[in-house]
C-alpha cells in the first residue's frame, strides 16, 4: 500500500463502496478479532457488555463478544434490535451462544466495559435516548468504527455522544476521527487491519487524507548546493519577500524568520517605511525600502508573504501589485481581512491561512454555533471559488485544494494557540512555494512543519510557555525528522 494510501480518510459512503464489492462476512469477522485484539491490549479482564445495532456495526460487535468469551473475558450482549434476516450480522449475531442482557442503562452500569457497536459512521440521524442512556450509563467505553452518533465524514456529534476511552478504525480512518469535535470523542484511536486489499481503493476517487509525511515530500539540497558549488546559489533555494509595515513588525520579522529556517536562500522585507527598525533585527535578513512597484518585478522573488502585521488598507493595495505582477502570493491577516466579505479579490494568489473568524468574514459560514470550525465541503468550495489553497488554521486544520482534495493535520499542540504562530507558518508557507514545491503539498508539508516544531520546542526546553520565537529554531530538525517518517512510511 503507497503511502498516501495508508493516510487515506474514507467517509462511511467510500467504505459501503467497498464492502458491495468484497467479501464482507470475512472481513467482519477479522474486524471483530482484531478490535478484540485492540480492547485485550488496553484493559484487564473484567465483566464487558457488547451493546449491538442491527446493522453491520453490530455484526462486528457479536464476533467482539465471541473474541473476548474465548479470551477468558465475562461477556454479555445486548441487542438493540436484531440484524436483518440474511445479512452478514445477522450471520454473526446467530454464532453467537453466550448470556443475553437488555438493552437497558443498569446493565450497561453493572459491567467494567462496554462496547459500542451500536451505529457506525453513517449514522444520518440523532442517537435517540435509549441508545445515549446506555452507553452514557458505561464506566468505560471502546467504540467499534466510531462512538454511536459521530458523523464519520463530518466529525459532528449527532445527539448525544458518548465520548469513547478508545475507538478502534477498521483499516482506514475517517474525516470525522480527526476533525473536532470528533476527535475529542473518539479518545485514543487505534486503526486495526481487517484484510481489505489495497487495490479496493482503486474504484474510490479519493479526495481526503490525514496529513504526515509520505503524502508530500520534502525536497533534499542538492549535493552541489550542500557543498555551495555548482551553479546553486541562494536565489537556487528560493528567494521570498515579506511586506512589512511599518507599525506592527514583529508580525513580519516572525514570517521572515520561519521562512529563513524552512530553507528559502533569502528572505526580503519589502519595508518602504519602517525599515530602520527592520534593520536592526538579525544580520541575515535583507531589508529593502525600495517602492514595492519596484520590488514586485524582480524576477528571482516569485513567493511573497502578504499580511502579517499590514493594516487592511495597506495589505490590499500590496495584494493588487503582487497579482499584477503575477507573484506566487500567501495572503493572511491584513491581506485577508483586506477581503472580507469579497473572495473574489483573492484570485490569482496562491494559499490563503485563515483562522475560523477570518474565514467567516471572507467567506460567510453555514453555522452560527460557537464550536463551528469549517466543515470540510465549505472549505474545498472556498478553495475552489478563489482557485487557491485554503488552509483553515485551528486545532483540526483543514487544508483544502481548489479541485477538491482535503487534508487534515493532527500534530498542531495547543501551545500553538499564541500571538505570531500564524505569521511563522505563513513564513514557512512561502519558502516552500519559493522551493517549487506544489501548492497543496506546500501548504500540507508548512502546516505539518509548523506543528511538529512546535511540538519539538515544547518538548526541548519551552513546556507549556512556548511562544511563537520558539517555534522557529525546531524547524531544521522538524524537516529532517519529516524526511525520516516519509522513508520509513515508503518502506512500509
Amino acid at each position: 500500500m503507497t503511502a498516501p494510501n495508508r493516510l487515506a480518510l474514507l467517509t462511511p459512503a467510500q467504505t459501503a463502496a467497498i464492502d458491495s464489492a468484497g467479501d464482507v462476512l470475512a472481513w467482519m469477522e477479522n474486524a471483530g478479532r482484531m478490535a478484540a485484539r485492540a480492547i485485550l491490549r488496553h484493559w484487564t479482564p473484567r465483566p464487558v457488555l457488547v451493546a449491538c445495532g442491527p446493522g453491520a456495526n453490530g455484526g462486528d460487535g457479536y464476533v467482539v463478544a465471541r473474541h473476548l468469551e474465548r479470551a477468558g473475558w465475562p461477556v454479555r450482549v445486548a441487542a438493540l434490535s436484531p440484524p436483518r434476516e440474511g445479512s452478514p450480522a445477522a450471520a454473526m449475531a446467530a454464532r453467537w451462544r453466550g448470556p443475553i442482557a437488555l438493552f437497558l442503562p443498569e446493565a450497561a452500569a453493572r459491567a467494567g466495559l462496554v462496547v459500542d457497536a451500536v451505529f457506525g459512521a453513517g449514522l444520518s440521524r440523532d442517537i435517540d435516548d435509549r441508545v445515549a442512556d446506555l452507553l452514557a450509563a458505561a464506566p468505560a467505553l471502546a467504540a467499534i468504527d466510531v462512538p454511536s452518533g459521530l458523523d464519520g465524514a463530518t466529525g459532528l456529534a449527532k445527539g448525544r455522544v458518548r465520548a469513547a476511552d478508545l475507538t478502534i478504525a477498521l483499516s482506514w480512518a475517517r474525516p470525522g476521527h480527526y476533525l473536532l469535535p470528533g476527535r475529542a470523542l473518539c479518545g485514543t484511536l487505534e486503526i486495526v487491519d481487517i484484510g481489505i486489499p489495497p487495490a479496493a481503493l482503486e474504484r474510490l476517487e479519493l479526495d481526503a487524507w490525514r496529513n504526515a509525511p509520505g503524502l508530500w515530500t520534502l525536497p533534499p539540497l542538492a549535493p552541489d548546493t550542500a557543498a555551495g558549488g555548482g551553479d546553486s546559489h541562494k536565489y537556487s533555494r528560493g528567494a521570498v519577500g515579506v511586506i512589512g509595515a511599518a507599525e506592527m513588525t514583529g508580525a513580519a520579522r516572525l514570517a521572515a524568520g520561519a521562512a529563513r529556517r524552512a530553507g528559502a536562500g533569502l528572505v526580503t522585507i519589502a519595508a518602504e517605511s519602517g525599515a530602520d527598525l527592520y534593520r536592526t533585527g538579525d544580520p541575515g535578513l535583507i531589508v529593502d525600502a525600495s517602492p514595492l512597484s519596484a520590488q514586485v518585478v524582480d524576477p528571482r522573488r516569485l513567493a511573497w508573504v502578504c499580511g502579517p502585521g499590514l493594516p487592511p488598507a495597506q495589505a490590499g493595495e500590496a495584494l493588487k501589485l503582487l497579482l499584477k505582477a503575477g507573484r506566487q502570493v500567501i495572503a493572511d491577516a491584513g491581506a485577508l481581512a483586506a477581503c472580507a466579505g469579497r473572495p473574489k479579490r483573492l484570485r490569482g494568489v496562491r494559499i490563503v491561512t485563515p483562522h475560523v473568524g477570518e474565514f467567516a468574514k471572507v467567506f460567510g459560514r453555514s453555522s452560527t454555533s460557537p464550536d463551528w470550525r469549517g466543515r470540510p465541503d465549505e472549505v474545498r468550495a472556498a478553495a475552489k471559488a478563489i482557485g487557491a489553497v485554503v488552509v483553515l488554521k485551528g486545532t483540526d486544520t483543514v487544508i483544502a485544494a481548489p479541485d477538491g482534495r482535503i487534508a487534515i493535520n493532527t500534530d498542531a499542540p495547543p501551545v500553538l494557540a499564541t500571538a505570531g504562530a500564524g505569521d511563522v507558518l505563513s513564513g514557512i508557507t512561502g519558502a516552500l512555494l519559493a522551493r517549487g514545491i506544489d501548492d497543496f503539498d506546500a501548504a500540507c508539508a508548512a502546516v505539518w512543519l509548523h506543528g511538529h516544531a512546535a511540538q519539538l520546542a515544547r518538548h526541548g526546553r519551552s513546556g507549556d510557555g512556548v511562544i511563537a520565537e520558539d517555534i522557529a529554531p525546531w524547524l531544521g530538525t522538524a524537516w529532517a525528522e519529516a524526511h525520516a517518517l516519509a522513508r520509513r512510511k515508503a518502506l512500509g
